[in-house]
């Protein structure tokens, strides 16, 4: 379905050099046709798993309450919640499930249990990808002028753990004006959308809002104190404290420290997670579904997350990421942990 005025993620066109007309010219239409086809069962494998893991750690708590097992299910919950944001993420790119409606209900409820208003997030995140690394991008208050020294990022994720930052994150999600770090210029990503995404924003807040505050009364008329108890600290407590710095750590990997804004094959990176061990545990708590494939994304965000390995792959054999920001989890750790760069 073609996307209309103020709805589309436009693919990253913003650099005629030859590196990124490379990466594009290289793909025929036949090619990238099958990437972008969508699969039901893979989308619903996908929720299915990580509900799984969610599942699982439920039952360790249940069984094990209150002894100290119950922060091992804490933390699997925060990670595995990480990957329902992914997959909202999916829905917001309509790349979830192939009928519209299917997938926006889909990624509204999975948005919803995490406090988060995926028809909103699609406008805002709309945004970042068409206004990459300029000051229409909301995101930049997140993962712009790295490196920024040891302490900065040391800090904010010390806050980020203690549940410090919390209202931050959902306040984006929520649609808040964003602080541009550069110009430091105030972005309202709901002022550029069409209508009918404002109004579906407009409208899938109030039930976010809603879910959120029947879920704790529902827990306590089901289950008394105990079920509120076990309901703030297997879902909340995750929420605002493992969670946010996973949120935080990602987007910094994907676009901190980057070598080159003018292009996007330098201005997104994509992060191996396959080879050091470092990488592989990346993949287990940062990069869910995929979600290293970043530089792919932003150049084909048609593509869904299970064919991105695929997408990668096609554009390595054709020479086409040569030069491009494709990196060890450690090395794109230690451009953005560096000192601060001097400014002249």
């Amino acid at each position: 379905m073609q996307a209309r005025p103020g709805e589309e993620f436009r693919e990253d066109l913003r650099s005629p050099g030859a590196r990124t007309a490379q990466a594009r010219r290289l793909l025929t239409a036949q090619e990238l046709a099958p990437l972008t086809q969508l699969s039901t069962s893979r989308a619903l494998l996908a929720v299915g798993l990580t509900l799984a893991w969610i599942g699982a750690a439920v039952t360790l708590a249940v069984l094990t309450w209150p002894r100290p097992w119950v922060a091992l299910s804490v933390l699997v919950i925060g990670i595995a919640q990480h990957g329902l944001f992914i997959l909202a993420h999916e829905a917001a790119h309509y790349r979830l499930l192939p009928n519209r409606t299917a997938n926006d209900l889909l990624g509204r409820l999975i948005g919803m249990a995490g406090g988060v208003s995926m028809c909103t997030y699609r406008v805002t995140h709309r945004l970042h990808h068409n206004n990459l690394y300029t000051s229409e991008d909301p995101d930049t208050a997140i993962h712009g002028g790295y490196p920024r020294g040891r302490r900065y990022l040391v800090d904010k994720l010390a806050r980020d753990i203690l549940g410090l930052n919390a209202w931050k994150t959902f306040a984006y999600f929520f649609g808040a004006p964003a602080i541009n770090a550069d110009t430091r210029r105030g972005i309202r990503p709901l002022d550029d959308t069409s209508p009918a995404l404002r109004a579906a924003a407009r409208r899938d807040r109030l039930w976010v809002a809603g879910f959120h505050l029947a879920a704790p009364v529902a827990a306590f008329t089901l289950g008394g104190g105990r079920a509120l108890a076990m309901y703030a600290v297997l879902w909340m407590l995750p929420l605002v404290t493992v969670l946010q710095p996973i949120l935080r750590l990602r987007a910094i990997l994907e676009h901190g420290a980057v070598s080159d804004l003018g292009s996007p094959l330098t201005a997104a990176r994509t992060n191996r997670t396959w080879g050091r061990p470092l990488n592989w545990l990346a993949r287990l708590v940062l990069f869910p579904h995929h979600v290293n494939y970043h530089l792919e994304h932003h150049l084909y965000p048609a593509v869904p997350h299970y064919h991105l390995p695929r997408l990668h792959r096609l554009l390595l054999d054709k020479g086409a990421l040569g030069g491009a920001e494709v990196r060890d989890v450690p090395d794109t750790w230690r451009l953005v942990h560096a000192p601060r760069r001097s400014r002249a």
